[in-house]
């Protein structure tokens, strides 16, 4: 990264508190001193279970800094409401990359690697590669 801008990721969720959650365990693991551009997407403006355009939406405009967005989404119509935003343009800021990655081992992997100042092509790698990822 040569111009100093950070990529911002973009946790969507079904629900507020696994994205809030899972954008807390990644900031965290991340190590004090870094600057993390993350934002949690997750749930209905009224707080139920569910997807929100306008909630993907804001969170996208709030960690936008020029270097691309990194959107990782749990399941399916999440996928959906990102895809269709995306679809549609002018919602999302210019950059923005739907990530086909796991949403917790994938969210740590693109936070860490977006805090090293890396660009959006390797932030999407690092989270990516999170499904080769064994535990036994």
């Amino acid at each position: 990264m040569s111009d100093g801008k950070l990529v911002g990721i973009v946790l969507v969720s079904h629900s507020a508190e696994v994205a809030a959650s899972v954008a807390e365990l990644a900031k965290g693991l991340v190590g004090g001193g870094a600057e993390v551009l993350v934002a949690a997407a997750g749930g209905t403006e009224g707080g139920g279970l569910g997807t929100s355009a306008e909630l993907i939406a804001g969170a996208a405009g709030a960690v936008d800094r020029g270097a691309g967005i990194a959107v990782l989404a749990d399941l399916g119509s999440a996928v959906l409401t990102v895809k269709a935003l995306l679809a549609e343009g002018g919602e999302l800021p210019d950059g923005t990359r739907l990530v086909d990655a796991p949403f917790v081992e994938g969210a740590v992997a693109a936070v860490v690697t977006a805090a090293t100042g890396a660009d959006l092509a390797a932030v999407e790698a690092a989270a990516a590669e999170a499904y080769s990822y064994r535990k036994v």
